[in-house]
């Protein structure tokens, strides 16, 4: 994993005045992933973030692998996790709701949220809650596969395509619409379809990233549903 060079060798006296602990260790990680990216966090950044020496860190942290473990698990333990006192569809739907909302709070984890060999408790706690909801809802063993598996791809996959597209909100789409209109309004008989979509929806306002992830989210989850029952019938 590359590591940016640091700027400076100092640690901030004012973070030294705390005492150093795993928690201070492992939150200056996620914020410095959080700011930076993944590739940005190193035992030397965080040590000077924190005022601290970097050799000291490794007292909590034996290596980086085992600080990447427990970043993932953060990320994981602010998933929603399903509950089996909801109807499973209910439940499929919150913690999507809630794996989106934290990939876009911490982008970096889409590189490696599913990628632990050594994960951590609330990455097995949640991984077990969305097998048992499906489960105990009725879905065979390689029927609970295929529904995770959907599930996860086009979650991950609508992160990823809203962690690299150049705008966040409905307002922010309608902008960078209107700005597409005027640059390509001369292409307009060349790409009809598409000046189209972007004049009359995209740059009115029309383009909302979460109507469009529930959108998709929902049919998923009623084809699964369509597929449960014919499998009960």
């Amino acid at each position: 994993m590359a590591e940016l060079e640091d700027t400076a060798d100092t640690p901030d006296p004012r973070a030294a005045q705390e005492p150093l602990s795993k928690d201070r260790v492992l939150h200056a990680a996620v914020a410095i992933a959080n700011e930076k990216g993944l590739a940005a966090v190193s035992m030397r950044k965080i040590a000077q973030e924190l005022g601290a020496g970097a050799m000291s860190l490794y007292h909590y942290f034996p290596n980086k692998d085992a600080l990447l473990d427990e970043m993932v698990d953060q990320v994981f333990a602010r998933i929603e996790t399903p509950s089996l006192e909801d109807d499973w569809k209910t439940a499929m739907r919150s913690r999507a709701i809630s794996t989106r909302r934290a990939l876009n709070r911490h982008p970096w984890a889409l590189d490696v949220l599913e990628s632990r060999t050594s994960p951590g408790m609330a990455n097995l706690l949640q991984h077990n809650a969305i097998v048992a909801c499906l489960r105990e809802a009725g879905f065979s063993i390689p029927d609970a596969v295929h529904a995770y598996s959907v599930q996860d791809a086009y979650i991950y996959g609508f992160a990823l395509q809203e962690k690299n597209v150049p705008f966040n909100t409905r307002e922010e789409a309608a902008a960078i619409g209107d700005m597409m209109v005027e640059q390509f309004r001369h292409l307009a008989d060349v790409i009809p379809y598409s000046f189209e979509l972007v004049d009359t929806y995209v740059a009115r306002g029309g383009y909302d990233p979460t109507t469009e992830f529930l959108f998709g989210l929902d049919l998923i989850l009623d084809a699964l549903e369509r597929m449960l029952e014919r499998r009960q019938s």
